[in-house]
């Protein structure tokens, strides 16, 4: 019923977005399903400790001389007692619970950045094809101006060609955004489950670039702060302690406590031959110590665990050491983006300024005694450099924020850098 508004609407802030891609999205519920199953394993390896009880029963007929013991109902109950292996076991499920939560913290982490890749994409889409529809007017303008200068043979007929070019570009352009502004629409639905129908962003909920600081943050202990590679060293962790607990049980005893009880029958001809007559009520407690002196298997196992172990800290390792590759070229991108983003930014301001320029001499003549006026093909043209050189700022805006928005995920930062627009 909260959503109601919202669907409706179908305008949404890039926060809600973000929460709740990270709650609908396919890849975290099957993050939380892999915690959940991690969990139970860690309480598996706790539980062994802890008794088990088994009841059941085998009563039927017999011919001839009993089979077995003649048990009408049993119980029985088991735990471990002493074991050399089972705390590191238990210390290894723990970590795989620690290594699940990790992954799950990635994947929600990615969701974010897909969404908010996907939703600040589709908010310089619908900025640039809002600029491509007044350039496209300033198109048609100069267009009629041209077949009119054409008609009364003031301009040669390829001015006027030159002007329909520039309109047909311009509405090139602005069905590819559309087409594009279309995909992200979907994208953003299916990780929010929100209708893609009329989707519009709300600009003003993208919250400003990083600071500079944050993003040249190049502290190699910083690393392990992104949930994957934690994740794949708390993997390592778990691996390790495994390897441990198969080592361990090759030297040292393993005492399990063993329990039963068993309610004999008194019929199947079981007293014709045990004419002494039979205990209807038994029960037994004991323990029970294996020491493996000569288990060549169970050393060959330990073997293989502490080969994974030593795999899966080096996956870690090689993680950790293309997550530092990444975010070095990531932050060296920035700074090429930032001075990108700066010429755009001064193109656009020189071309708002020489369009302030046509339009005085528009209105109050160039100033110069023999100068030739301004025509109004040329104000036209004018009007749509200024609108080329916005898109270019909007597109060089877009690009920086891409990396920008990568190099957040890659360092755990993203989170609050969505969050910071509540704020």
């Amino acid at each position: 019923m909260l959503l109601a508004p919202l669907a409706a609407g179908a305008q949404i802030s890039l926060s809600t977005a973000v929460d709740l891609a990270e709650k609908d999205s396919p890849s975290v519920r099957a993050a939380a399903a892999n915690v959940q199953k991690a969990t139970a394993a860690w309480q598996e390896a706790k539980d062994a400790y802890i008794p088990n009880l088994v009841m059941g029963g085998n009563p039927g007929y017999v011919y001839g001389y009993p089979l077995g013991y003649p048990s009408l109902f049993t119980a029985t109950a088991q735990s471990i007692l002493v074991s050399g292996s089972q705390r590191d076991y238990i210390r290894a499920a723990h970590e795989g619970v620690e290594s699940a939560a990790l992954s799950l913290k990635d994947a929600q982490q990615q969701v974010a950045l897909d969404i908010a890749l996907d939703y600040v994409q589709l908010d310089h889409d619908l900025k640039e094809i809002a600029a491509l529809e007044d350039e496209n007017g300033y198109a048609q303008s100069l267009v009629r101006i041209e077949q009119d200068r054409v008609q009364a043979g003031v301009d040669p007929r390829i001015s006027e060609l030159q002007a329909e070019l520039t309109a047909a570009q311009i509405d090139e352009k602005r069905i590819h955004l559309e087409n594009d502004a279309d995909a992200m629409r979907q994208k953003i639905a299916h990780l929010t489950g929100l209708p893609a129908a009329g989707f519009t962003t709300i600009g003003s909920s993208i919250p400003p670039a990083p600071s500079v600081s944050l993003l040249e943050n190049n502290d190699p202990q910083t690393a392990p702060t992104n949930p994957s590679v934690a994740a794949a060293y708390a993997n390592a962790q778990s691996k390790l302690y495994t390897a441990f607990g198969d080592q361990r049980q090759n030297y040292r005893p393993l005492v399990t406590l063993g329990a039963q009880y068993s309610l004999f029958e008194k019929f199947a001809n079981y007293t014709q031959y045990y004419p002494n007559g039979l205990q209807y009520n038994n029960a037994a407690v004991g323990v029970v110590v294996t020491f493996p002196f000569f288990d060549f298997t169970r050393r060959a196992k330990a073997r293989e665990s502490s080969a994974d172990a030593a795999h899966a800290r080096a996956d870690a390792d090689a993680s950790l050491n293309i997550l530092t590759e990444q975010t070095s070229a990531m932050r060296a991108s920035v700074r090429e983006l930032t001075a990108q983003q700066r010429v755009a930014q001064v193109n656009g301001e020189l071309a708002q300024e020489q369009l302030k320029t046509v339009e005085t001499e528009v209105t109050n003549g160039t100033g110069t005694q023999n100068g030739p006026p301004v025509s109004p093909a040329q104000a036209q043209r004018a009007h749509i450099e200024e609108r080329e050189r916005f898109e270019e700022v909007l597109d060089s805006d877009f690009s920086l924020v891409k990396v920008e928005l990568n190099l957040l995920r890659a360092t755990g930062r993203l989170d609050a850098w969505v969050q910071s627009s509540l704020k």
